[in-house]
This record gives structure tokens, C-alpha cells and sequence, in this order.
């Protein structure tokens, strides 16, 4: 039934001569090349205590969206049917397995994350973020790459940790001690995670002596999860007991220095750490390190050079 309403798309992609494709393919390309770095923008120059809690829900998604797909190994949709033909470069940029979607994971936990934020202050905000869910979930299935229930998973996922991260959140908000134990917990949990997709047994299934799909290749997505989680969870802590960030709000090149912030990350993501530590450490370790970078950046070096330069210092925000 899934594979039949997959290819229900597919032939509305074929007989509209692919004139949507491009639509849908931005539309899922921009949920984990763009909107990923919302977050830092908002830690830096908006809201420090929102900005973790975007920060925190997107690396979390991103750590048990790919335990969960490492744990059920489900092949994409044209390895279980040779009918379905992806859209585009899908089926070359699709990483790690099927289930559930990490585009709609991913999707649902910064937009999700931004329309409980908006609810009560902009509601034509969090209206969109909510159409930009499904749209995301519905590009994944347009564009051929995941079954309704990848999505569908996907986004029941993400709902339920933005729902418990802002629970969290607002139970332990100026606690220190109960955020130093979480943060030590979590480190904890990581080295967990990683010993359990590496040590974890998976399909080895071979066709005409070839193997579909190699498990290694895999755990890329989960490594740089676990990368990312780790650098927050260190990065917080030095953050909250030596630096003391606060938003300089008010001040004039506050936007200046966050834009040049978000155009180093996006710069390391897309080009240096491809050209740097990935093949230095490999796929996987260099995934880890990539975005370990990303989050210690983001949470010490960048807000140190905001307070250096911005010559303002007077917001009140307090993390978690």
C-alpha cells in the first residue's frame, strides 16, 4: 500500500513533466541546510533561553532519529521496489535508512520548536511553521524517498520531544545543579549510543554478490547527532559557569556578528569540514567532530567574539 501511493506521486511527477520537483526538493532541502542554524541565530541575538531550547530539541531529534533508524534498518523505497524512480539527485543526497524521515524529524523540531515559541506573540508564524511540517513530511513522499509512514514516524517523534524538552526545560529553568546532572547524563548517553550502532548486528544482504546496503555508511547521520549533542552539552556547561553570555541587545552590529556567525557555520558545514576533518577521521568520526565544532562555535567561541565587538552587554537571559 505505501510503495502504491509512492508511485501514485510518481506518475503525478511524470505526468506534470517534473514541474514541481525542484519546489519540493527546496522545500526538503531547506529544513537540514537552513533552518538547522536558526537556533545559533536565536542564542546569539535574540533569546538566549529559547535559543537553547531549539538548540537542545533539533541535536536530540537528531541523536534518536537515528538510533530509531539504526534499530529497524528499513531500506529506502526503491530498494524494496525497483518501480520507484526518486525525483532529482534525491536518491543520491538520501543518507542512512528509511525509517522514520530525518527530514521530517528534523522539520518538525525546528518548526514545531518555533510555533510553541510564536503561539501566544505571532500566530501567523506558528501557522506557518506548521503548513512548513507538512509540506516538509509530504516533499519527503512527493520526491520518492520515504514511505507515508517514515513521515508519519517521523513526525509523532519529533512532536513528542519538543513536547518533553519544553517540559524539561521549564521545570529545571535556573537550576543549575539539575542541569549539570542532565548535562553529565547525557554525555553518559552518547557514549551508549555509540557503542550500541557500532556493536549492533544488521541486515548483510547481498544482491548478484553485492551488498545493498552498507551499515557502516549508515550511522553517518546518528554519528553527527552524537557529535552535536556532545559539543552542546560541554559547550552549555562552560557557557553557564565561566563565559555568562548575554544577548547585547541593542547593539548597532549585533546583526552584523550574527550573520557573520551563521555564514562560518554554514561555510564549515557545506565546504571546510568536507575538506578537513571528514577525510582526516573518516565518515563517521569526522561527522562526530564536524558537529562538535559546530555547537562549541556556536555556544563559546562565537559569543565571545559578540561580547568583544559588540560593545554592548545588558540583556538578562539565562539559559534553559
Amino acid at each position: 500500500m505505501d510503495i502504491d501511493y509512492l508511485l501514485l506521486l510518481q506518475g503525478l511527477r511524470e505526468a506534470t513533466g517534473g514541474i514541481f520537483d525542484e519546489l519540493f526538493n527546496a522545500i526538503s532541502k531547506f529544513s537540514v541546510e537552513i533552518l538547522i542554524f536558526l537556533p545559533f541565530i536565536i542564542f546569539w541575538c535574540v533569546d538566549k533561553k529559547w535559543g537553547y531550547r531549539f538548540i537542545t530539541t533539533l541535536l536530540t531529534g537528531e541523536v534518536i532519529n537515528g538510533v530509531v533508524k539504526l534499530t529497524v534498518c528499513a531500506y529506502r523505497p526503491w530498494i524494496r521496489s525497483d518501480l520507484i524512480e526518486p525525483a532529482g539527485d534525491s536518491k543520491v543526497a538520501a543518507t542512512g535508512y528509511s525509517f522514520p524521515s530525518g527530514h521530517t524529524s528534523c522539520a518538525t523540531s525546528m518548526y514545531g520548536t518555533a510555533a510553541v515559541w510564536q503561539w501566544k506573540r505571532r500566530r501567523a508564524i506558528a501557522i506557518f511553521c506548521m503548513v512548513m511540517i507538512a509540506l516538509t513530511g509530504f516533499s519527503r513522499n512527493f520526491l520518492g524517498v520515504h514511505t507515508p509512514q517514515d513521515v508519519l514516524v517521523g513526525l509523532a517523534e519529533s512532536l513528542l520531544i519538543v513536547f518533553i524538552i519544553g517540559f524539561v526545560s521549564k521545570k529545571i529553568s535556573g537550576n543549575d545543579k539539575a542541569i549539570d546532572i542532565l548535562t553529565f547524563a547525557g554525555l553518559i548517553f552518547i557514549i551508549a549510543v555509540i557503542l550500541y550502532i557500532v556493536f549492533k548486528p544488521y541486515p548483510m544482504d547481498y544482491v548478484d554478490g553485492k551488498l545493498l546496503v552498507d551499515p557502516v555508511q549508515m550511522q553517518k547521520d546518528c554519528f553527527s547527532g552524537c557529535g552535536g549533542l556532545f559539543g552542546l552539552l560541554v559547550g552549555s556547561y562552560i557557557e553557564r559557569h565561566y563565559l555568562h553570555y548575554e544577548i547585547p541587545k541593542g547593539a548597532p552590529n549585533l546583526a552584523f556578528l550574527s550573520c557573520v556567525g551563521f555564514a562560518i557555520l554554514f561555510a564549515w558545514d557545506q565546504w571546510f569540514a568536507s575538506a578537513t576533518v571528514v577525510p582526516l577521521l573518516g565518515r563517521n568520526w569526522g561527522g562526530f567532530t564536524k558537529w562538535c565544532f559546530l555547537s562549541l562555535f556556536a555556544l563559546i567561541l562565537w559569543p565571545l567574539v559578540i561580547k568583544k565587538f559588540s560593545g554592548k552587554n545588558d540583556a538578562q537571559d539565562s539559559p534553559m
